[in-house]
Parts: C-alpha cells; structure tokens; sequence
C-alpha cells in the first residue's frame, strides 16, 4: 500500500539499508548504469527528501525520498 507520505513517490524496495544513492538510482531504473548514475548526481539532477543532494555515496535509508527528472522514488525495505 502507498504511503500518505510519499508524495506520489514510487515506492522501490530494497532488501537492506543503508543504500549508497548511485545504487539506488541503478537498482531503481532511474539510470542504466551506476556510471551514468554517478554522473547525474555530480550533475546536481538528484534531490533527497527535496534538497539537492552530490553526494554519490549518500546512505539512504527506509522513507527516504528520490527525486531525478521525472523519477520520483521511495526507499522501502522488504
């Protein structure tokens, strides 16, 4: 079930916590490869919980929210 929360953020579920960000973005779809990822966080095209975030290795954690282009995603643990 979604949650109220996400703000239309796509839920993706993970198996653990704490997910470097270039992960996640490769895990989720959002990029094809943890390169491409990689580049378009340095490129400031990435927002965490709706704050610019450039770092590529940025934990992420259950609830946390993703936002690149028209990529809205929801950390979520199995």
């Amino acid at each position: 079930m979604d949650d109220p929360n996400d703000n239309g953020h796509r839920p993706v579920t993970v198996r653990e916590v704490p997910i470097e960000l270039c992960q996640f973005l490769k895990f989720a779809g959002a990029a094809s490869t943890g390169g491409e990822a990689k580049m378009l966080i340095v490129q400031g095209l990435v927002t965490l919980n709706g704050e610019l975030e450039t770092r590529k290795r940025r934990k992420l954690v259950a609830g946390d929210l993703v936002t690149l282009g028209d990529h809205r995603l929801a950390v979520r643990v199995a």
